[in-house]
């Protein structure tokens, strides 16, 4: 089995984790709750171009809207120091929420740094500037595995297979993906470990090997086999042992996705003659369909962290869109042209892929309370199946 010997070091030097440092006279941080669906206006000031282009990115996609001084509710200032500083205060009291130091690291992670903070500080939970997202890009010969920054930057080939590959999934609170390759001409499901580079088959039964989904406590992965006839979900150990078979039926299923407490698994199928989403027992059972009200032909789940909503691709009138329905099923919201999403670990940001025509397609993010959206703009090739590190 080819070991990625030359990755695990490319890949750390990207996973640089800024520590903020308080200076001494640090004001302790304010959490102040926000209205979900309105963007919060914040103003950014004293910041070089490159910082600023930083922060605002990051900031967009978790609710924040970039004013003038004289409309922002907050302020993020640049502070002079002998190393990367910033601080934050409210616009209106004039009242200074935090102040500190980012020392060591490059510009960009001091930067997302800052971001993360000022977002945690203003929006409880949703701070993510730091986390990475896998996904498949297309390059001569077929397509491979990437991790990059969540905004695109500092991309990482993580395979060199020379084939096609597929369905990057990450393994929740690990530097680890599951994925499926064709590098043996046909699809196989491997487990990567990206800290050591190490790579181990899970599943490479004759058939189709497809769509692998960590469980939340990284004991167990769902994945589609057809080793039984047509392709069904199955669930296995973390190394492919112990296989169980969780669906009989004599249509497709695909793309399971697990509830954050491990009890049920989220999938596609045709069981009622087009796609649909629908839910079954992690440990085997009746699967139930999910109400979705008016909205058919469901595909691509994805459950999000506080185990509330699931995201999921429909088609309809000749282009993808992106919905959101409760986790208990209900009426569905369109949320926007797109397809194949991932929830943020801070469950209100979508990573997704938007296409471009001819058949080029870029990774995009999206604010689900405000909508609002932002391009990865570092992308050199057609990109698709992202999936966001938790």
């Amino acid at each position: 089995m080819k070991l990625f010997s030359c990755l695990p070091s490319l890949f750390a030097a990207a996973l640089g984790v800024m520590a903020p440092w308080a200076f001494s006279q640090q004001v302790p941080a304010i959490v102040v709750q926000q209205n979900a669906n309105r963007a919060t206006p914040i103003a950014l000031a004293g910041f070089a171009p490159e910082v600023r282009r930083i922060l605002e990115f990051d900031l967009t996609v978790v609710g924040f809207d970039v004013v003038a001084d004289d409309k922002a509710q907050y302020i993020a200032s640049s502070v002079k120091a002998a190393e990367f500083a910033g601080a934050l205060r409210d616009g209106i009291s004039d009242k200074e929420l935090f102040r500190r130091q980012y020392p060591g690291g490059g510009l960009r992670s001091q930067a997302h740094a800052l971001a993360e903070d000022i977002a945690e500080a203003l929006h409880p939970g949703s701070g993510l500037s730091r986390k990475k997202i896998a996904y498949k890009q297309k390059v001569k010969g077929g397509s491979e595995i990437f991790v990059s920054d969540f905004d695109g930057a500092n991309p990482v080939q993580m395979t060199s297979d020379g084939s096609d590959v597929a369905a990057p999934a990450w393994v929740p609170g690990r530097m680890m993906l599951y994925y499926t390759s064709y590098r043996l001409n046909n699809p196989d499901v491997y487990s990567h470990n990206l800290t050591t580079g190490n790579r181990m088959p899970v599943a490479r039964y004759s058939g189709s090997n497809i769509s692998p989904a960590p469980s939340p406590d990284g004991s167990q992965v769902a994945m589609v086999l057809s080793k039984s006839g047509s392709p069904d979900l199955w669930v296995t150990a973390a190394d492919g042992t112990h296989p169980r078979q969780l669906t009989r039926s004599k249509e497709d299923e695909s793309s399971p996705c697990w509830s954050p407490d491990g009890r049920r698994i989220c999938f596609t199928s045709r069981m009622d003659g087009r796609p649909a989403l629908y839910t079954i027992s992690s440990t085997g059972g009746a699967p139930q369909k999910l109400e979705t009200g008016g909205i058919t032909g469901a595909t691509e789940p994805d459950w999000s962290p506080d185990g509330k909503w699931i995201a999921f691709t429909r088609f309809s009138g000749g282009s993808f869109q992106i919905c959101v329905v409760a986790a208990a099923g209900g009426e569905a919201k369109i949320l926007r042209e797109g397809e194949d999403s991932s929830w943020g670990p801070n469950s209100r940001t979508l990573v997704f892929v938007r296409r471009l025509g001819g058949g080029q397609r870029t990774l995009s993010l999206l604010d689900v309370p405000t909508g609002r959206v932002k391009d990865w703009n570092w992308l050199s090739g057609s990109c698709s199946q992202p999936s966001w590190a938790r």
